[in-house]
């Protein structure tokens, strides 16, 4: 179970210090319940866990695109759905670690939309209570990122930066690529943009691309733009 444990946070990206948050993350109701003892299931993680998630992609999508509230409480919405958090949920696994009664197991709960779902936010509530809510968001935008990448309203701040500098022909803009850091499933890039070889902007991201925009945007904060 140990070695089980230390693959599940190798997927993850985060050591727990007190895995016992994990493992409550994990104990589905039906496993709990078969026991009949003083465990705890994973459904007042998931109910933090929530709360959490619900405050990290809100603080990115409002900060990220250039969309009305009703627009971001759409995007929001998509980000958060059962659908979706399944799908993050395969990208590490994290039904094959799940602790189910033996109903549960008969009757396929491993693969169960939302039963993954709901154990994706239950490690999310796990992570921030036993490492906080930088490491907490550092998780779930390692999801949240790649699927922005997909919606076209991205507020582009590359392509904003660019105009500004074309106005001055003499001036050069250049993306640098100054740490690459993480396993390949889940890498970490940081970037300067420079101009006119002059440092301004640094970003970080799990892609390039965002690592990018997050540099851009950070050049245009420091010109008041």
């Amino acid at each position: 179970m140990k070695m089980e444990i230390e693959n599940l946070e190798k997927k993850i990206g985060y050591s727990f210090k007190n895995r016992e948050y994990l493992n409550r993350a994990l104990s589905h109701s039906s496993y709990v319940n078969e026991r009949h003892n003083n465990e705890e299931s994973n459904e007042r993680l998931e109910f933090l866990g929530d709360s959490v998630l619900g405050i990290i992609t809100a603080d990115y999508y409002f900060h990220n695109f250039s969309l009305p509230e009703g627009e971001l409480t759409k995007l929001r919405a998509s980000t958060v759905c059962e659908k979706t958090l399944s799908s993050f949920a395969d990208q590490i696994e994290l039904g094959k670690y799940l602790k189910l009664g033996k109903g549960e197991e008969r009757t396929g709960g491993r693969q169960r939309p939302s039963i993954n779902a709901d154990a994706f936010e239950a490690v999310i509530a796990a992570i921030y209570l036993d490492g906080g809510i930088e490491e907490a968001r550092k998780f779930v935008l390692r999801f949240v990122e790649r699927l922005s990448e997909k919606h076209g309203s991205f507020k582009d701040y590359k392509t904003t930066l660019q105009e500004i500098v074309q106005k001055n022909p003499e001036e050069t803009l250049e993306y640098i690529i100054v740490d690459e850091s993480g396993p390949d499933h889940d890498k970490s890039f940081e970037v300067e943009v420079h101009l006119n070889s002059n440092v301004i902007g640094r970003g970080k991201g799990k892609s390039k691309k965002n690592a990018e925009q997050e540099a851009a945007r950070e050049a245009l904060e420091l010109m008041g733009l």
